[in-house]
């Protein structure tokens, strides 16, 4: 099992952000129980991001289930929820309540505004948040709109990972304090974060407040995709001087305006010489020319084609659950192997064995069911 083996949490059951952080601690090992919405069977193997875990369905609504989430809790390291603030306080299961129960728990709450600030009650998505952080409007082409990264910055970079790493932060605090806290991880702090390189380069005169102009954002003629011959596509990021060099070569081009790799002021039209270069030759004939090289350079590839890369077929990067094709576990390591330990349950699939499993008795369990908490 992965390293967190013998780490308990409670998940309580959200979408997006919330179930990819414990999927990620759930792959890495820990031991999570989801705790659905009883009456919403939900999605089952199909909704990946519920992998590796174990459910139960309760009715929040009824005192017995609540107070079973707080007998869980007597028995975790963390439990994490991602309602608006005030959501869980007002079920009963807010942090004084919780710490009061077991004062080393870690409570992770993911928001997109954070639990404070003029904008923490309102309705929100990773668009919004990454809008106010500064990323938004830093991506895209020169002269266009501001594009939107799927929603990997706000919810999963920014939001998911975040509160993942502060979870195994405040547990492995709370192993040596044998205090608890709460961790509030905001996904528009979490998208600033990731944009510390630009404030550095910002701040040294090597970034512009203008999106499409600069070193990463398609403003350079050695950093974008390109379209080839076929309408595909490859990415070239030659920031290097060496692979800057390999690049002009393995691509014949003897132009001398591409001699002044950081003239700026060239850059639209070099980008615009270099496009119609790279339009010359199908995706293939440029992966046979410069994959493996030092140009850095990598063919753009659908989700479809990235399975079949022979790269990623290498390192095991998709892996096939109950014949579902997802991205294996990640990061790696050499002892304490990650696993995907099951496929994406339905709610309640596992109110007997999960909560027997946490030292709940049979006949507590039956009594949840008689009363339907359960």
């Amino acid at each position: 099992m992965g390293p967190l083996k013998g780490i308990k949490i409670i998940e309580i059951a959200g979408i997006g952000p919330g179930p990819f952080c414990a999927m990620m601690l759930a792959d890495m090992g820990a031991d999570i129980i989801r705790v659905d919405r009883k009456g919403n069977p939900g999605l089952g193997k199909m909704d990946l991001l519920n992998r590796s875990r174990r459910s139960i369905a309760v009715d929040l609504k009824k005192p017995e289930a609540v107070e079973l989430v707080l007998k869980l809790v007597e028995k975790a390291d963390g439990i994490m929820e991602g309602f608006r603030p005030g959501v869980m306080e007002k079920l009963g299961l807010g942090p004084e309540v919780c710490l009061k129960r077991n004062p080393k728990i870690v409570f992770g709450r993911m928001t997109g505004w954070g639990q404070d600030g003029p904008l923490a009650l309102a309705a929100g998505h990773d668009i919004n948040y990454i809008s106010i952080a500064g990323v938004l409007h830093a991506i895209g082409h020169a002269g266009g709109k501001p594009v939107p990264p799927l929603n990997l910055v706000g919810d999963f970079g920014g939001g998911g990972m975040f509160l993942a790493f502060g979870m195994v932060c405040g547990i492995l605090e709370a192993a040596k304090s044998g205090k608890g806290q709460v961790v509030d991880a905001a996904m528009v702090d979490g998208a600033a974060s990731l944009m510390t390189l630009m404030w550095g380069l910002k701040t040294m005169g090597m970034w512009t407040d203008e999106r499409g102009v600069n070193l990463l954002d398609t403003g350079a003629h050695f950093y974008d995709a390109y379209e080839t011959a076929d309408g595909k596509y490859i990415s070239i990021g030659s920031i290097e001087p060496q692979f800057y060099q390999l690049l002009l070569k393995l691509a014949k081009i003897d132009d001398p305006d591409f001699a002044y790799q950081q003239n700026r002021e060239k850059w639209p039209e070099l980008k615009e010489k270099i496009t119609r270069i790279f339009k010359t030759k199908t995706r293939e004939e440029w992966c046979k020319i410069m994959e493996g090289s030092d140009v850095c350079f990598a063919p753009v590839l659908s989700m479809e084609e990235a399975l079949q890369h022979p790269h990623n077929i290498a390192r095991s990067t998709f892996i096939e659950v109950d014949g579902v094709s997802q991205p294996a576990p990640a990061p790696r390591f050499s002892r304490t192997v990650a696993e995907i330990s099951g496929p994406p349950p339905l709610a309640g699939e596992h109110n007997e064995t999960a909560l027997l499993d946490w030292g709940l008795s049979k006949d507590e369990i039956q009594s949840l069911l008689n009363k339907e908490a359960l």
